[in-house]
């Protein structure tokens, strides 16, 4: 016979909700949900505005752009001057720079699709830049606009050679992480397209073989293009000229590739900026999408040929918000897009273009150590000193205390 229990029952506790993005930021479900509709209406409204006077935008720039560089090169090839040497190289360097800027990013983003013009059509454009525009439009489009500073999905965040927020794990590896960074922007076109083809995935055996080979043979292809081009075709027909001409490429190549990472690094990595774990991008609606991009980039403050040459990535905020408008409308919607940050009480973060790099750069120093570094260094100087050296050698290892010995030797931020 069973036994009816005469107790009340006592009602089952709801595990609680886990923290979205926007109570950290103080806001309510409700706010996020109308300020996605604030965000959405700019957008839309811009996207109506679309016309002829943006079309003759892109098509002038592609023209400038063009005539810039065959000008440039005409200099190099027929001048023997060294003033007019020192112009070519100018304008090469600059004629890269729109090209994969202004024009090639923005069109691969297809920005000016709704033109319908097969000639400037994000599924045709091919760019002046070693990275595949197929593979790029993968890893930049679909991934980093995706999961924007989420840790472990956005691989923009450090290119898997850095570490930049106090969540990744620190490695002795990260101490040489200024150099790599110089280094990576020295040879930025070539890092990107590593990158893309996702070499670390490969040789940890989580990429089918194949399609990686397929890959590579696609990027190796476009390498050597390139390179064709800028160092055995235009160097030969430049005749006895072709150190200079040679020189000329392998300058403009190189400063395209400084002045491409560092208002790409501008524009994700300055104090401010903040990241995400995986599980802020869970159930994530709209409106938190929306305010993950806003906490996720940084802006360049500056005037019209700033905004020209960083491809409007100087408006990085606006374009990771409306990654498919005109570029030419960023400057039109920025106020706006500041108005709605001030008035959910949000931080904007913008500066001059030589604060923001700094300031990147700052973060790159200040996580190539473990967490906490900086402060013990201030407070004592040899004692740190001692205890990373002792951390380097394996002395942090534990020996016999079991594991509170393990514990007590991993470095912070680890």
């Amino acid at each position: 016979m069973t036994t009816l229990s005469t107790e009340t029952p006592q009602p089952e506790q709801a595990a609680p909700a886990p923290r979205r993005l926007h109570d950290d930021l103080g806001l309510t479900a409700e706010q996020v949900a109308e300020l996605g509709r604030e965000l959405d209406a700019i957008r839309d409204r811009c996207l109506a505005q679309r016309g002829a006077s943006d079309a003759a935008y892109i098509r002038r720039v592609i023209a400038v752009q063009r005539s810039l560089e065959a000008g440039s090169r005409a200099l190099l090839l027929f001048s023997r001057h060294r003033p007019a040497r020192l112009a070519g190289t100018a304008g090469l360097t600059l004629a890269k720079i729109l090209e994969n800027m202004e024009i090639g990013h923005n069109v691969m983003h297809g920005q000016w699709d709704w033109m319908r013009d097969p000639r400037i059509h994000s599924t045709t454009w091919e760019w002046d830049n070693a990275s595949p525009a197929a593979q790029w439009k993968h890893s930049h489009n679909q991934v980093h606009h995706t999961y924007t500073n989420v840790i472990g999905r956005d691989n923009d965040l450090g290119y898997g050679i850095m570490r930049v927020c106090e969540e990744q794990r620190w490695k002795p590896f990260h101490l040489g992480q200024p150099l790599w960074n110089l280094l990576n922007a020295m040879v930025f076109e070539y890092s990107i397209a590593a990158y893309d083809l996702e070499i670390g995935r490969y040789l940890a055996g989580r990429a089918d073989k194949e399609d990686f080979h397929r890959r590579r043979s696609e990027v190796l292809r476009k390498i050597r293009d390139q390179a064709t081009k800028d160092y055995v075709v235009h160097p030969l027909l430049s005749g006895r000229s072709a150190p200079y001409t040679l020189a000329a490429n392998l300058t403009a190549n190189l400063l395209r590739n400084l002045w491409t990472h560092s208002v790409i690094v501008c524009g994700h990595f300055p104090e401010g900026v903040q990241t995400f774990p995986r599980k802020a991008i869970r159930g994530e609606s709209r409106g938190e999408w929306y305010l993950r991009q806003m906490m996720g980039a940084a802006n360049i403050s500056g005037g019209p040929l700033t905004h020209l040459l960083t491809g409007n990535l100087s408006h990085q905020i606006e374009h990771h918000l409306f990654p498919d408008l005109p570029s030419n409308r960023y400057a039109e919607v920025a106020p706006e897009v500041r108005a709605v940050f001030a008035k959910y009480g949000l931080r904007y973060v913008t500066g001059p273009f030589p604060r923001q790099l700094a300031s990147s750069w700052g973060q790159v120093v200040r996580y190539s150590v473990p967490n906490g570094t900086w402060e013990r260094l201030a407070a004592d100087p040899a004692a740190t000193l001692r205890s990373g050296l002792k951390a380097l050698r394996g002395g942090g290892r534990k020996r016999g205390r079991g594991r509170a010995g393990a514990k007590a030797g991993r470095p912070s931020g680890s």
